[in-house]
């Protein structure tokens, strides 16, 4: 008796089961399953902070020994360091050539060999132009095959005289000559600015520039192994040191650059650090979190933070040391730190390369490595997925259609259901479940790949705009932008109408595009495909296209209420529009973001607005086309 009943109810579950795989309401389910994807990836983020989460920072690389030295500078080095600060300030105001010249001068007086470098760049309707001058210290102990570079712009990131990060740099290239312990060159780099200078300088030193605008360099050395920049524009002693290490596109240097400085600074010197301009940090979970959101924003937008942000694209780990706040520490302090560092990268034996590449910060001390924050960019970027799959299997099945009751006399058994035999199981299932449209996809193709291809307008409009003229377009684009989904649902409708089954599969292939492309610039810049997804997270839900009545009905209410709705969700997630209000609230003008955009794509090799204008836009313009009244 046991094994009949245990064989009658093996045989129902199966007779359910075949005829769950044919029901509609299976399709229900990926809506739900989307939106749990976007809460879990947004709570896993939020939980990173904690300390269950995260890590302590450590050395990886043996042969780094931070803080294992004694530091020498100092005495008698001041009084050096105070003549070459005031020859920084006498030169403050002068011509380009006149600062070169005497940099030069300087250098050369310390028994180096010095060169220079011009270049001349144009973004956004400006022209980024200078002359670098570095020297090179080649070592007593080397052979020219390997390199660190010391870095100090004469204008910082802020526009301000780095009068003593200047000073600091000539006084250490007179203190590094003495030494005999140099087993790498030493090339010390003064850039007239913190952005096209370094960029000019590490492009031709790797054989990447473009003649005539950037000059080549007369004399190089070996292989870079790291680069430190020194910034400290006071004009009294400082409190601590604020290091920058975002680099361009969202890359950074190796984690053990950076946990060498901070063990140096704070362990050996007993200087504070702090980071992403978080000036008081009290390790508590908010702060925590502030930090390591401050970090994901910087590496979002993918500019350069830094002189330092120049080297990191050619596999060279740099590092910025900015001096800050008022305090007791002293150059000389600043000067022994770059000292100790400058003798951990000395030791090296090969690039470094044992530790973490990708990594969030919260702390100076503490960290969240790619396999733990990964998964909440993942799940993010699998809701679009999810919904396209549920529109394909949705777009191969016919639209429902009301069964006519059998007359008297027929079977209506025979006629609209069917028996299935499978695998030993049997199942009854209405013969409209198991019919299968002929998916036709040119149309939907042609729609989603030419509005990718649309997202080059924009794209060449706001980065060959003159940059007085910028507010404008942006002001100008976010009008037509808002009635440009209308218009294209207009024109589809006129000379391109599309069926129901076409209009899914195009909301298919938009979405499936959006995922893959996010899913994959997760592993290259987690921050911007995370911050795009969740900008991006209501597409999968809005604009989805809904079968037309056989007969026109009036909309309900609740209908008309949620297109209004939809609509202005939509329009209020343009990309324009979120960078418009992320601009207000932060309290940086529209212009400045667009200009150094521009200029991070015209000589930095910036991507990110690849990533906002063809793949973010096009797939925001075909939630707005199926949102839209006009819609065929």
């Amino acid at each position: 008796m046991a094994e009949e009943a245990w064989s009658y109810l093996t045989k129902k579950q199966a007779h359910t089961i075949l005829a769950l795989r044919r029901d509609p309401r299976l399709l229900k389910i990926p809506p739900y399953l989307s939106a749990l994807c976007i809460i879990v990836g947004l709570i896993w983020l939020l939980l990173l902070p904690l300390n269950e989460y995260s890590r302590q920072t450590y050395i990886s690389e043996n042969a780094l020994l931070p803080g294992q030295v004694h530091t020498y500078f100092g005495e008698s080095e001041q009084n050096i360091f105070n003549a070459y600060k005031h020859e920084v300030r006498a030169l403050a105001g002068k011509s380009q050539d006149d600062i070169s010249q005497k940099l030069g001068e300087i250098l050369k007086s310390s028994g180096i060999k010095v060169a220079r470098q011009g270049y001349e760049y144009q973004a956004a309707g400006n022209t980024y132009s200078g002359e670098n001058v570095y020297a090179i210290l080649h070592a007593p102990r080397g052979d020219a095959t390997e390199a660190i570079v010391l870095v100090a712009a004469w204008r910082n990131m802020d526009e301000e005289l780095n009068q003593s990060g200047v000073a600091l740099v000539l006084t250490l290239a007179r203190y590094f000559k003495r030494w005999s312990l140099w087993s790498k060159d030493i090339i010390f780099l003064i850039t007239p600015d913190s952005k096209a200078g370094p960029q000019a300088w590490v492009d031709a030193y790797h054989d990447a520039h473009s003649p005539p605008s950037v000059a080549s360099l007369p004399l190089k050395s070996g292989a870079l192994q790291g680069a430190i920049v020194v910034d400290n524009a006071l004009d009294h002693r400082f409190e601590s040191l604020h290091i920058t290490y975002d680099g361009i596109n969202g890359q950074l240097p190796n984690l053990d650059l950076f946990n060498t400085a901070v063990s140096i600074a704070s362990g050996q010197m007993g200087i504070g650090v702090s980071l992403q301009r978080m000036w008081k940090h009290g390790d508590a979970y908010q702060e925590r979190l502030r930090t390591m959101l401050r970090g994901m924003v910087s590496q979002g937008l993918g500019h350069a933070s830094g002189p330092h942000s120049s080297f990191i694209p050619y596999h060279v780990d740099a590092i910025t040391l900015q001096a800050v706040g008022d305090g007791w520490q002293d150059e000389m302090a600043m000067g022994r730190c770059v000292e100790s560092l400058f003798r951990s990268l000395n030791n090296l034996l090969e690039h470094l390369h044992q530790s973490f590449f990708f990594y969030l910060l919260m702390q100076a001390n503490r960290f969240v490595s790619i396999g733990t924050y990964l998964p909440s960019a993942m799940l993010v970027a699998g809701n679009f997925t999810i919904m396209a799959i549920a529109l394909w299997l949705q777009s191969g099945r016919p639209l429902k259609t009301k069964i006519a009751s059998p007359k008297r006399g027929e079977k209506a058994f025979e006629s609209e259901m069917i028996l299935i035999k499978q695998d030993g199981m049997t199942a009854v299932i209405p013969k409209q479940e198991l019919a299968t449209l002929e998916r036709h996809l040119f149309l939907p193709v042609v729609v989603v790949l030419g509005l990718h291809f649309l997202g080059v307008i924009p794209l060449s409009l706001f980065n060959s705009t003159h940059q007085t003229s910028l507010s404008q377009a942006l002001f100008a684009f976010n009008l037509f932008n808002f009635a440009l989904p209308d218009l294209l649902a207009i024109l589809i409708s006129s000379y391109a109408p599309l069926t129901h089954q076409q209009r899914l599969l195009t909301k298919c292939f938009s979405l499936v595009l959006l995922g893959m492309f996010l899913a994959t610039l997760a592993t290259l810049n987690f921050s911007l495909a995370f911050l795009i997804g969740l900008l991006a997270s209501p597409l999968s839900f809005f604009g989805v296209p809904q079968p037309k009545p056989p007969q026109p009905e009036v909309p309900s209410s609740w209908t008309i209420v949620t297109r209004i709705l939809s609509s202005i969700i939509l329009h209020s997630l343009a990309p324009g529009v979120v960078l418009f209000a992320l601009c207000t609230y932060s309290g940086v003008s529209v212009e400045e973001v667009l200009t150094r955009a521009a200029f991070g794509w015209n000589v930095s090799g910036l991507w990110t607005q690849v990533i906002v204008w063809c793949v973010w836009w096009p797939a925001w313009l075909v939630g707005g086309i199926f949102v839209s009244p006009l819609r065929s």
